[in-house]
């Protein structure tokens, strides 16, 4: 039943995956910002949990590669129809925007679980956060799938995962990367409690309160992981935020 309702053209008549969520507001999605964030008629501002989509262009910066592809596909599926909002955990952002999963709930197409939806098409990429990460562990194989099938930004070069040993130029803001741990030590980091090192890598995984187990379960194992990069290190904030690879003894 579950994997059913993460199809892209789902008919189930429950939320499958956000069961067990607060349910929030619901309303008709008037205006789509881009790929994860979207306006209600309420007025009420929507910023989708559990995804990062390409963002617009702001003063002087432009658009990340992907941005109209991505809000093309949240119109398409959302605009002039009604949402579900669910919550599991925090609710607004210090923007006063409603942190939330959100559901088609009427007669008008499909019944879409739009965060799930985005990752399926390639319009978004998982990012966990710790106060909304409720329902986000099923999106990681969703990407999975979305990346091996080259579907959407994953056709992008931009978006193409590097291997830690080779990180292109410039390499910062929210980033994916692959490689293998070698070693931990004690961070200095803000609200970090311990710092990964990738093998031949001058990156580190700065790995925050929320996520301290990968600090024993890390070491000596390849890994993806997935954060935001200010200069040499990513900071992991949640433990779906570094995916702990099969080896070949596993």
């Amino acid at each position: 039943m579950v994997l059913a309702c993460l199809g892209i053209l789902s008919a189930c008549s429950d939320a499958g995956p956000l069961d067990g969520l607060e349910a929030g507001e619901r309303g008709r999605v008037v205006r789509v910002v881009d790929g994860d964030t979207l306006v209600l008629d309420t007025g009420q501002s929507v910023r989708l949990v559990g995804i990062e989509a390409p963002s617009g262009p702001y003063g002087d910066r432009e658009a990340q590669p992907h941005f109209r592809e991505s809000k093309r596909m949240l119109e398409d599926m959302a605009l002039g129809r009604d949402v579900q909002l669910h919550y599991g955990g925090l609710t607004r952002d210090r923007y006063g925007r409603a942190l939330a999963h959100a559901r088609t709930v009427d007669a008008l197409g499909p019944d879409y679980w739009l965060n799930a939806e985005m990752v399926i098409r390639g319009g978004a990429r998982v990012r966990v956060y710790p106060d909304t990460a409720a329902a986000n562990a099923p999106l990681l194989a969703l990407e999975e799938t979305a990346r091996q099938q080259g579907t959407g930004l994953w056709r992008t070069p931009h978006y193409y995962v590097p291997s830690a040993r080779g990180l292109p130029e410039p390499f910062g803001g929210f980033q994916l990367v692959q490689g293998k741990v070698s070693g931990m030590q004690g961070s200095d980091g803000f609200g970090a409690v311990c710092d990964l090192s990738l093998e031949e890598s001058p990156l580190r995984l700065q790995v925050q309160t929320a996520a301290a187990p990968l600090c024993q379960q890390a070491p000596g194992r390849d890994v993806l992981a997935r954060g935001y990069v200010r200069e040499t290190a990513m900071e992991i904030t949640h433990p779906l935020n570094l995916e702990i690879l099969p080896s070949t003894d596993d």
